[in-house]
């Protein structure tokens, strides 16, 4: 039987049975179920997301179950994923990703373009609020944290006009009603990894065959550019960058990258390259961002 950890969360609950679901259709059908571990971004709910301490806060105590052998795959949303995975574990699958754009949920559904001046439009990311106050400096930002469903209740309840988050969990969890995409070239840039399952395991796992059975690998392509890319940067989920790769019809991949070092001064960059393997393009990438060092 296979262990699955996953956080507590309504998502995450969801997500991880997506992953089971998954094992389930295997040839082989391996037994499994899950386990809730209760990560310090939960169990600390009023941090600051730009603290950059809290950098791997809903991810490392399923890291540490996963080495000490709990589990024996732990299931996270990619972007929460740090940069640097623990020596002696591995992500043997991504699944494939679904919509990774970033939405805007307003009370009555009114335009996010059209918000009057001075609405106040929440999030916890610095990423979406430099990003999204290049296109309306005259919103007020409110910092929210929170579940999916508790940022939805402070538009209900009228603390705030409207806030930003993530069309994949929206989706999966049924509530993508009347959320407004953003477009991730001119409005808002995803972060890396957004909208897909990552799954984790032990190096030397007996799992690993059949966790990498659900990999897909034009999702590991994307992500795993976006995430050096990320690294390149300085990494953190306090870093203003949102980084998005995508396949073009003429072949090879667009990689397009949104980076604020000052919280204030944005810039947009994209490259074509033929493949995401080499580490030469993502670099002269990097440095036309103005990466540190």
């Amino acid at each position: 039987m296979i262990v699955v950890g996953t956080r507590g969360s309504q998502l995450a609950l969801v997500q991880a049975n997506l992953v089971v679901a998954a094992l389930r259709r295997l040839p082989s059908a391996p037994e499994a179920v899950v386990r809730v571990v209760h990560s310090d971004g939960d169990l600390n709910p009023e941090a600051s997301l730009t603290d950059p301490q809290v950098d791997g806060w809903f991810t490392s105590r399923l890291q540490q179950e996963l080495a000490a052998g709990s589990i024996d795959a732990a299931v996270h949303s990619a972007k929460d994923l740090p940069t640097a995975t623990p020596k002696g574990l591995t992500v043997p699958a991504y699944l494939e990703r679904a919509d990774c754009r970033d939405v805007v949920i307003t009370r009555a559904g009114v335009p996010w373009l059209e918000l009057a001046p001075g609405s106040r439009l929440g999030t916890s990311s610095p990423r979406r609020t430099v990003q999204l106050r290049a296109v309306r400096a005259d919103l007020a930002f409110r910092s929210v944290r929170g579940n999916v469903p508790t940022r939805l209740r402070l538009v209900e309840q009228g603390e705030v006009e409207g806030v930003v988050v993530a069309a994949a969990g929206l989706l999966r969890l049924g509530l993508l009603g009347q959320a407004q995409p953003l477009d991730p070239h001119s409005e808002c840039t995803p972060a890396a990894g957004q909208g897909a399952i990552a799954v984790e395991a032990r190096a030397d796992s007996g799992w690993l065959d059949a966790l990498a059975a659900l990999d897909h690998l034009p999702t590991r392509l994307a992500v795993e550019a976006e995430r050096r890319l990320l690294g390149r940067m300085g990494g953190g989920c306090q870093l203003a960058l949102g980084v998005l790769a995508e396949p073009v019809p003429a072949g090879g991949w667009q990689v397009s990258a949104a980076f604020s070092a000052d919280g204030v001064n944005l810039r947009r960059k994209a490259a074509v390259v033929p493949d995401l393997t080499p580490q030469l393009a993502l670099d002269e990438l990097a440095r036309r961002l103005g990466a540190p060092g």
